[in-house]
């Protein structure tokens, strides 16, 4: 192994780019070896964006229909993935919704109706930060929903996937799973960031309390709902920056968008 103050002319070369000096220099401590573990996820993200845009254009020439699901505990990075997957993709093409507490009509209206609502129309791309599966986990845990309202939505969500599918809509399903520390540790850190002190909610206060009765619903939500058509895929969402790269390649993998001319960043 070569000691940590040797450097291949591939990594020098990095270092010595403008944005590798940028990354460099941006921190008070100065170390190399993070800065090129950073400098080698920024590129890859690059590739994997420019991918992204391509497979946006084939969404919007061929009208197709995606909807990607983003789901796991709070401070997850769900958001943040979101984030990175949209940055550069036309904006007048696809939508984000994080849906707030239903409204009093909403309330008595069938379950599905304000997600169907919000589907997306031929040419887009719909992201979900949380989505109908907040039934299935964050409604029973807090007491926001009922068990004859939990038991309906799980007898109903397999075959209201499936006749998505079948109309013709591609369905992501992604969960990001995080341990208990490192929840802990990112909440403590929005906390001590006054710019990001107002993402702390009420649920966030109690998630650590109850994160065994999340755990087993989601056990119980990943068996009645990992199926063979709308199957879950599940995040190692620990490191951020490896979270967002491996949504971002299960999106370009599950979306069988046609490119010709180009091959696929893998």
């Amino acid at each position: 192994m070569k000691p940590s103050n040797q450097f291949t002319d591939k990594e020098l070369l990095l270092l010595n780019s403008p944005l590798g000096l940028y990354t460099l220099l941006k921190n008070k401590k100065v170390n190399p070896r993070k800065t090129l573990e950073e400098l080698n996820y920024l590129t890859t993200l690059k590739e994997k964006q420019q991918e992204l845009i391509k497979l946006h254009n084939w969404v919007i020439e061929q009208n197709q229909k995606i909807v990607v699901l983003f789901e796991g505990r709070d401070a997850a990075g769900k958001t943040g993935a979101i984030r990175r997957i949209t940055e550069h993709i036309n904006p007048r093409h696809y939508r984000i919704f994080a849906l707030n507490v239903p409204t009093k009509d909403e309330r008595k209206q069938w379950f599905f109706q304000r997600y169907i609502n919000r589907l997306p129309k031929p040419g887009e791309i719909v992201f979900f930060d949380r989505s109908w599966y907040n039934r299935a986990v964050v409604e029973p845990v807090n007491n926001f929903c009922t068990k004859k309202e939990y038991d309906v939505f799980m007898s109903q969500v397999n075959d209201f996937e499936n006749m998505l599918i079948q109309s013709n809509t591609h369905l992501v399903k992604l969960y990001f799973s995080i341990s208990k520390p490192e929840q802990e540790s990112r909440f403590e850190e929005i906390k001590k960031n006054p710019l990001k002190r107002w993402k702390i909610t009420p649920l966030d206060e109690k998630a650590q309390l109850l994160w065994d009765d999340y755990t087993k619903y989601k056990k119980k939500m990943f068996e009645a709902t990992n199926t063979e058509i709308a199957p879950w895929h599940i995040i190692d969402a620990n490191k951020k920056s490896t979270a967002r790269l491996q949504a971002i390649s299960h999106i370009l993998e599950k979306i069988p968008y046609q490119n010709p001319k180009n091959k696929r960043v893998s």
